[in-house]
């Protein structure tokens, strides 16, 4: 049976609650009162014993929690009334255990309350520890009132403001805010965390297209695909727009990161069903670790928003880490952007033209169109550099039209078998109006349309295909061949090829570059290739070879043309011409008999450490496995140094060969890729370290190795000579 309020109620000297107060004839019984006001809903009463067990629940508390209320009774309080989930946005208290064991006060604390019909109930407890004349503690005596309603309302509201509505993931604010608390918990425990800034590639296109619903079901297909991804190594937010949010706690070894943003590009590119239609973008992924890149909460996202930057303009649909170089390199950027425009209308670009040769005959079967671009203050810029910053900018529409018409000219100067092939850019090809573009550059130069070929990357499947698909048609209505340009390392999908538009597919060089390395498995994918472009009828490239390993390997597995350094470089229009006027249409294969690691060519100044003293030396060549450096006399070969490679990353190396000034490096641990054409290590010196070495906490500097202190610390004699450094163009 259930103890009756009138039965448990005691005075605070435990004296039985019936007793009428003295000097008060006629009062009403306590005990009455009580359960007058519980019977109008004023509030509920509880008791606990000394242990903390549950001795006592009112009988409007019982009602409220239905059956279960009963079996609540002789149970530690803690075991029936629950925390609140502060998560829900609840306010923050101290916990209900914290409080009993301290004998605290209990001040409008709320509490969960499961009740005997599956559902919860919320109340908001006061109470109050109670002791005998003895001291002794006796357990808590308190009341409760059912906020159950109010509780919903605002847990729903305070949810409101932190999730974002349409994917119901984080919003911005909240994960501004955790990331804010994350930071400054972390300091203490010197623990790190890793931030992605996501954005998607041309869904402004879905857009526009298909339409905003199209558009917003997009975006929470992207949501899903993260927070499947990421599962409970951090948590996936919605920034607002096509911007979404990871942040991942206790992470900063960099390979991980990597490999993590990689299939977050390769998932979120494949292609999606939206309203019995097909669609596919793209994302890039800008990375940041605290406390490497930044310590506070807005300097960390600024460092992974550069780095969001840097993977866009590199080439999208890839991922970048943060550097500090990042910084000068947006500088850098807007004045390459401005130096390009005063090009373009100097009309100082021109094209060079790579041989695509047949690996049976030597035969040249094609040349490729490649913009070539000369400044007089800087000499020549690499396409690398300027082609991202035009792609920013619809002056890659400009200059694309240009290198059209010129590749057009050129051509109708060749031999009639010979083609040429011309890169088209994503924007351009979507841009309403291109195959007019086409038809005028080929009307304008004469040059028959069979003997056009356009490259196309898969990126331009990015968006609504069925607006793709009708471009492709008028283009082949036009007569011109289409080439599919990087196969696989973009949007990849078989999908689009069974519609019949490419009549040559290009291997990428990323898959040429190594095969031949034992244990490589890109000969099979060569041949993978190859097997599906012949049951396709389609014409094969293997870009990028360089040896004649690389060009035995893509010549057995079936290529039918080769393109690259083992049969030439990239050739003025004068220089074509010469040898066509000569007769020539054939290129020998002339390069290394072995493929080398892919390496860096590179002059700039590092660190070398041997035992206790820090050397100055110049870094030449950098691959994955070694470097090659300058600057040091007197090295035997077999010797351990530490190579410092600036911003906290330090390689434990051996010195594997060496000449009178020369030295070649070979790492312990191999670097890896930064997701943009360059290496770096996986973990740096942590500025937690430097920070207990009397370095202030901050982000890795170009300084971040205290070698001014470490320097006045050893002075010990250097076994080396320290050679004089000089660095190419500084």
């Amino acid at each position: 049976m259930p103890l009756s309020f009138r039965k448990a109620s005691s005075s605070p000297r435990g004296q039985a609650s019936g007793r009428r107060s003295a000097g008060s004839r006629g009062a009403p019984d306590r005990g009455a009162v009580l359960s007058e006001v519980e019977e109008l809903g004023v509030g509920m009463f509880w008791a606990t014993d000394a242990e903390g067990n549950l001795s006592f629940l009112s009988q409007r508390a019982l009602d409220d929690l239905g059956a279960s209320g009963e079996s609540m009774i002789g149970k530690p309080l803690t075991r029936v009334f629950y925390d609140i989930d502060e998560e829900a946005g609840a306010p923050t208290q101290r916990s209900l255990a914290f409080k009993l064991n301290a004998r605290s006060k209990l001040e409008e604390q709320i509490v969960a309350v499961p009740d005997g019909r599956g559902a919860t109930r919320w109340w908001r407890l006061n109470g109050r520890p109670l002791t005998d004349a003895g001291g002794t503690f006796r357990g808590y005596r308190g009341s409760a009132v059912d906020i159950s309603a109010q509780y919903a309302y605002e847990t729903q509201v305070a949810r409101q403001s932190q999730v974002d509505e349409l994917t119901g993931l984080a919003n911005r604010r909240k994960l501004n805010e955790r990331l804010s608390a994350m930071l400054a918990a972390f300091r203490i425990t010197q623990r790190s965390c890793a931030l992605m800034m996501i954005d998607l590639d041309r869904f402004k296109q879905v857009n526009d297209t298909m339409g905003h619903p199209a558009g917003d079901e997009l975006l929470k297909q992207v949501g899903q695909r993260l927070t499947s991804i990421v599962g409970n190594h951090g948590e996936v937010g919605r920034l607002g727009g096509d911007e979404f949010q990871v942040l991942l706690p206790d992470m900063d070894d960099r390979g991980t990161l990597g490999e993590l943003a990689n299939r977050i590009v390769q998932s979120v590119s494949q292609p999606y069903q939206i309203n019995g239609r097909r669609a596919i973008i793209g994302t890039s992924v800008g990375i940041a670790v605290a406390p490497y890149d930044g310590v506070e909460a807005d300097e960390l996202t600024r460092a992974a928003d550069m780095a969001l930057y840097s993977a866009k303009e590199t080439r999208g649909g890839t991922f970048c880490f943060f550097t500090s170089e990042l910084r000068d390199a947006a500088s850098k950027t807007a004045i390459l952007g401005d130096r390009l425009r005063d090009a373009v209308d100097r009309d100082e670009l021109r094209l060079a033209y790579q041989p695509l040769v047949d690996p049976v005959t030597n035969e040249v079967k094609c040349f490729e169109a490649l913009l070539r671009w000369h400044d007089e203050e800087q000499g020549d810029i690499s396409p690398s550099q300027f082609i991202p910053v035009a792609e920013n900018d619809d002056l890659i529409i400009r200059i694309g039209e240009i290198a059209l018409r010129q590749a057009c000219i050129d051509a109708l100067a060749w031999p009639e078998t010979i083609r040429v092939a011309v890169n088209v850019s994503a924007k351009q090809f979507i841009r309403p109006g291109y195959r007019k573009a086409v038809a005028a550059a080929l009307a304008a130069s004469g040059l028959p349309p069979q003997r056009l070929e356009l490259e196309i990357t898969e990126s331009v499947f990015v968006g609504d295909l069925e607006t793709v698909d009708a471009i492709f048609r008028d283009l082949k209505k036009l007569g011109v061949r289409l080439a599919l340009d990087d196969f696989g390392t973009g949007y990849s999908s078989l999908g689009y090829l069974k519609h019949g538009h490419f009549d040559k597919i290009k291997i990428d060089q990323s898959f040429v570059r190594g095969c031949t390395e034992n244990g490589d498995i890109n000969p099979a994918i060569i041949a993978a290739i190859v097997a599906l472009a012949k049951a396709l009828g389609m014409e094969t490239v293997a870009e990028g070879v360089e040896a004649m390993d690389e060009l035995a390997l893509v010549k057995e597995r079936g290529a039918d043309l080769v393109q690259g350094y083992i049969f030439s470089r990239p050739m003025t229009q004068e220089q074509v011409l010469a040898q066509f006027a000569e007769g020539s249409g054939t290129f020998r294969p002339s390069g290394p008999p072995r493929h080398r690691s892919e390496r860096i060519t590179i002059f700039r100044k590092v660190g070398l450490i041997h035992e206790d003293h820090y050397y100055d030396v110049i870094l030449r060549n950098l691959s994955k496995t070694g470097a090659r450096i300058n600057g040091l006399a007197g090295v035997p070969v077999g010797t351990e140094v530490v190579l410092d490679l600036g911003h906290g990353q330090l390689v434990v190396s051996k010195v594997a060969n060496a000449t009178e000034n020369s030295q070649g490096l070979k790492f312990e641990t191999p670097l890896i890729s930064d997701g943009s054409g360059g290496f770096m290590t996986r973990h740096r010196i942590s500025p937690y370290s430097l920070a207990e070495a009397g370095i202030p906490l901050a982000a890795l500097g170009a300084g971040a190795f205290p070698l001014a202190k470490w320097r006045e610390a050893n002075k010990s004699v250097p076994k080396f000579v320290q050679l004089e450094l000089s660095v190419p163009g500084a």
